[in-house]
């Protein structure tokens, strides 16, 4: 498999991108690799990039995009923060992505058992960990059941993951109301924002309804 050029870049729809990343995932769960030579692709890549998609993720070990969408050097613009939260710099990256360097879609990605969001659930409280956390509150607040606060915790996997979830979605409501560049590429249909959420224990990865 060869790496994009700016061609195949500039003719790709954002469905098209969409279903690239779906196509990957499902190759991921059967264990199955696109045939690519990666050295090949260095040099295919070394005058220039063209990604087809933007992928917002956490830096849990186990969610690598690039393995989990069987994506190779060149493909997509890989952005990782715990928690996989907006901030003024991710929004930045993610216009340059789209906006100057032809990228069609932008996938907030989240994930189950999330270290992140178990940490926002149980208000942690440590160093610099603590201004992360209270970006990703505002998803334990949203979420409302259950009501028993003994149960709005970590050690509550299902609410864990509905918090998970709930970031995802307060995540892409961000990326619309505080990115004029990218809200526009949207309505316009240059782009696609979409969100899903990766299963760790399968290794599915399941896209919210576009």
């Amino acid at each position: 498999m060869k790496a994009h050029t700016k061609e195949k870049q500039a003719t790709l729809t954002p469905q098209r991108a969409l279903e690239y990343l779906k196509e990957g995932n499902l190759r991921f769960q059967n264990n199955l690799k696109a045939n690519r030579n990666l050295l090949e692709q260095v040099n295919e890549t070394a005058e220039g990039q063209f990604p087809f998609a933007t992928i917002l993720s956490c830096i849990d070990s186990r969610v690598s995009a690039e393995l989990v969408f069987d994506q190779g050097l060149g493909d997509i613009f890989s952005i990782r923060i715990a928690g996989n939260f907006i901030n003024q710099d991710i929004l930045g990256s993610m216009e340059f992505a789209c906006k100057l360097a032809g990228s069609k879609l932008l996938v907030v990605l989240g994930h189950t058992n999330c270290g992140a969001v178990k940490g926002a659930c149980d208000h942690a409280r440590l160093g610099h960990l603590t201004s992360l956390i209270y970006k990703i509150e505002p998803a334990v607040s949203a979420v409302k059941e259950p009501k028993d606060e003994s149960l709005r915790n970590s050690r509550n996997d299902s609410f864990v993951d509905a918090v998970a979830e709930m970031n995802v979605h307060l995540a892409l409501e961000n990326v619309r109301s505080q990115s004029k560049i990218l809200s526009d590429m949207e309505k316009e249909g240059e782009i696609a924002i979409v969100g899903g959420m990766y299963d760790v224990s399968t290794g599915e990865v399941v896209f919210f309804d576009e």
